[in-house]
Parts: structure tokens; sequence; C-alpha cells
């Protein structure tokens, strides 16, 4: 039984069959104009990819010949808005958050967490895919793919953005026709009015965090309860099923420490498990809170992200077993419910832990990695500032 589950779900070469990470970047790079149009679909074994890939060399070599479109006219701001737009429209992993605002840092766009909440509250959720959806990639690319949802976007979007194929964004996508309007539905009767992703603020998160709304139990996305804490990963991998640990449907999980520089790498651990014990007693969903992320394949009512992370003292770092923790989705916010005079005497006595690295790239990786709100990206490579190998002066070799 378990090779034939295994056979069905993974029967090819490619990436994950629904709107994972790897998923949904192809549908940003298309978005975006880095790619060819209808790109992001199809199917890895389909003769259509091979095909896509070599026009795609054959446009790379004509841009490079003729000086142009270059990368920086084509990835500005009106294009990531054209991309949040169409993350929010697909219900896209909440990864994408990261690394648009790291590719915008290095282009020299200024983007924000901000922009991206006011783009999800003015664009519908169209794409029925799992994990937010019944269907899968294979049907999104019958369906028409990516152009189709760009073209129930155009209302929304900087048509006129300039794309790698040398025309504008609306001219690629003007003649794409839905073969499936269940699997992506018409602007007019979106499966939700707001986006996917929401974009979080409060006490807890000053810099913000994001939740996967479409893959969140609704019930849950205004909740108070009694935080669980867990100081690392080992610690929940200890204690997540101990019954001595009192949990229980309402509480909050926190796991802490698994941030960019805290876990380090930031891995996609925020989905904590949901303890056996209340599995079994049918309790599906709880809401968990990390300054980790997730796999664009997993769902739940998943606080990620978080910044400032529990590692450099945010307001995370301070929370204690027995708070109560208020999230509140349709206001954005997530609260903890903590005085402002406790919480002071807290962060007084909060030490850091000490660094995983002392040397090399570790602690270079450490001394530079940004915030998740800032792309994790590293600080000293955002802006556009190229320098010319000869007017260098070579590396130092002291």
């Amino acid at each position: 039984e378990l090779c034939e589950a295994e056979s069905c779900m993974s029967r090819s070469s490619g990436h994950c069959m629904v709107m994972g990470t790897a998923s949904t970047m192809a549908s940003m790079a298309e978005a975006l104009g880095m790619t060819l149009p209808g790109n992001a679909a199809i199917p890895a074994p389909d003769s259509r990819r091979l095909q896509t890939a070599e026009l795609a060399g054959r446009r790379a070599v004509e841009m490079a010949t003729a000086g142009g479109p270059k990368p920086s006219e084509i990835l500005t701001a009106r294009a990531f808005d054209n991309a949040i737009r169409a993350l929010m429209a697909i219900g896209g992993s909440t990864n994408a958050v990261i690394h648009l605002l790291a590719i915008a840092g290095r282009a020299g766009v200024p983007l924000t967490l901000e922009r991206f909440d006011q783009l999800s509250r003015t664009t519908p959720f169209l794409v029925n895919l799992r994990p937010s959806g019944k269907y899968l990639m294979e049907d999104f690319f019958y369906a028409g793919g990516l152009p189709v949802v760009l073209k129930e976007l155009l209302p929304l979007l900087n048509g006129g953005a300039p794309t790698v194929n040398g025309r504008a964004l609306a001219d690629n996508v003007r003649d794409a026709r839905c073969w499936n309007d269940d699997v992506v539905r018409p602007l007019g009767v979106p499966l939700a009015p707001e986006g996917g992703l929401a974009i979080l603020t409060g006490n807890l998160c000053p810099d913000g965090a994001v939740i996967k709304v479409s893959a969140a139990s609704p019930q849950l996305l205004t909740h108070r309860g009694r935080a669980v804490v867990f100081e690392d990963h080992a610690d929940l991998h200890a204690r997540i099923d101990d019954p001595s640990v009192a949990i229980d449907e309402r509480s909050v999980l926190v796991l802490k420490h698994v941030g960019p520089k805290g876990a380090p790498g930031m891995p996609e651990w925020g989905a904590a498990p949901v303890p056996a014990r209340l599995l079994q007693r049918g309790v599906k969903d709880m809401v968990r809170i990390s300054d980790a992320r997730m796999s664009g394949t997993s769902y739940g009512t998943v606080v990620l992200h978080v910044a400032p992370e529990s590692a450099v003292g945010g307001p995370l770092a301070l929370v204690r077993d027995g708070d109560e923790i208020e999230l509140d989705v349709p206001r954005r916010t997530l609260t903890l419910r903590v005085g402002d005079e406790e919480l002071a005497k807290r962060k007084a006595a909060w030490k850091a832990r000490p660094p995983h690295f002392s040397r090399g790239y570790g602690r270079l990786f450490l001394d530079h990695v940004l915030q998740a709100n800032e792309g994790c990206d590293f600080d000293y490579l955002r802006g556009r500032t190229p320098v010319r190998f000869e007017d260098s002066a070579g590396p130092s070799h002291a």
C-alpha cells in the first residue's frame, strides 16, 4: 500500500504537484515578467517544457546580444506589485514573501510587508489548488495556467509592465483562455474576496508576521489562547507529546529560536505538529506561532516569520507558558496580552544565546543576515551598487 501511495504521489520528475514554494516561485517569475508566458505551470515531463526551455535559451541569447531588456528594466516597482497580486490570487507559498523581498532588495526596489498587506486586501483569491483548494498543478496547467490568472487580474495589474519577450504583460495574457473556471475562478466569483496571505503586526511581531489565510481554519482566525512555549526545535521534538505538558485545543503553540539567526537559517519548522493525543480526539488544527518558515505544501493556522526573531531579543523571546495570546486576522493583529511593565522586566532579564559560529561562513552569515521582514538576504547585497572589475582594487590578501 505504501509503494502504491508513493507511486501516485511521486509519479514523475518535477517539483511538488500542489501550489508549493516551487510552483509559487515559478508563478512569481512569470508574473514579474522574467520568464516566457505560460512557463510556470507546464508539467516537467510534458514536451512543452523542453520546447519552452529551448525558446527561453534562444531569447536569453537575443537579449544579451541586443543589450536588453536588462533585468533592472523589468524588475521595477510595477512588476513587484504585479507579482504580489498574483501571489495573493494563487494562494501561494508564504516563502514567496521572503523571496520577493530579497529580490527587490537586490534590484534596489523599495518593498515592505505593508505593501503586501495593502495588495492582499484588494486582490481576490482565485486559484483552487491544494493546499488551499482541491486541484493540483496539472489541473492548473490544463485550465490555462498563470496567463489566465493574470488576464483575470488585468483590471488590478500594471498591464504595461515590460517582460522578457519584449511585450507588455497585458499583451502576453490578453488572449489567454480559461478551460476550467472551477480551477481558476473569474474575478467576479472568487474563492475569497481577499488574498491568500495576510500580514500581521502587533506587540508580538512589531516588524510583521505572515499567515496563509487560504490554508488556515476559519474558526481560528480570531482566537485567544494560553501559550505553550518551546524554546527550540529540540525542545518541541522532546515534549510535544509529553502527557505532563498541559496542552488543549485552545492552546497556542509558540516555537522560539528557529529564525534566520536562531536556528540558524530559518528552516521550515513553523508548522509544528498537533499533539498526538489531540489528534486522537479529532483536533486537526491549532494556532501555532514561530519565527520559522513552513513548506508551501503545508496548511493550518500557522503564524510565521515573526520579526524581530527571538534570537535577537524580539518580543517572541519574552513569551512564557500561560501568557495569553490573541490572533485577529481580520484586524491583522497578533497581540501578547502581557503588560508593558512586565514585558520590560522580562526584556531586562533576557540574555541572548551564544552564537552558533565564531568564525568562517557561519559567522559571516550571523553577522549579516537580515530579518524576515527584509528578505533574509545579506545586508551588503541590498541595492544596485555594481563595481566594475577594472575600477576595483582587487581582492585583499592581507
